[in-house]
């Protein structure tokens, strides 16, 4: 399966073939070997899949955190080519999966998912850039148990702060519950930056 996927377009189509992990049973952190037992991820393991991955064809293990002011954070894989910054990522939400390689800073690609986090209690105030490679031979790969230390590493990494306009968080969570009042059981997907969407939406939740 590794070497059936091996950029990160096709790792997102794997990934959001995926019904979301609701946890169902109690909290879980599997590995890429863990996901592909059960069938399912939620985003921090998906990003751990699209690592575990995407490094067998020479995509440093990199994640970006975006860090939430509910405390939700949302976790994807970050990746570069061609000088600009893209991800891979799997969530409830479409407007939160993966991004195409189009951004020159993190700052400009955090921008991109500012909008789309916004819900009844979301909204980015900052972000952080992790290589697990810092985790040294802790096997978040292809371990059978949870990684509950890559959750550790994440919530003591560093973050630099983000303030999108607060004119800009007003209209677009107006928007947000409108829609929501209107159609209670979809997702939005009506967002002015979806053609930097990797492409493809996942079915369900």
């Amino acid at each position: 399966m590794i070497r059936d996927f091996r950029t990160p377009f096709q790792v997102q189509q794997f990934l959001n073939a995926l019904p979301y992990n609701t946890e169902p049973g109690g909290a879980t952190l599997r590995t890429f070997r863990g996901v592909v037992a059960s069938g399912t991820a939620h985003c921090l393991e998906a990003a751990l899949s699209a690592a575990t991955i995407l490094e067998q064809h020479g995509f440093p293990p990199l994640f970006l955190d975006l860090e939430s002011q509910d405390g939700l954070d949302h976790v994807v894989f970050l990746y570069r080519q061609g000088g600009r910054w893209g991800t891979v990522g799997r969530s409830r939400d479409p407007g939160l999966h993966g991004r195409k390689p189009l951004f020159r800073s993190l700052r400009e690609l955090v921008n991109s998912y500012f909008d789309t986090y916004i819900d009844y209690e979301g909204r980015i105030v900052g972000y952080g850039r992790g290589d697990l490679r810092d985790l040294g031979g802790y096997d978040w790969r292809l371990s059978t148990r949870n990684v509950w230390k890559v959750e550790r590493y994440l919530i003591d990494l560093s973050h630099t702060r983000f303030h999108g306009s607060d004119r800009r968080y007003t209209y677009w969570f107006e928007r947000y519950k409108a829609y929501r009042r209107r159609f209670p059981e979809r997702k939005p997907l009506y967002y002015t930056n979806r053609r930097s969407w990797t492409s493809g939406y996942p079915k369900g939740r």
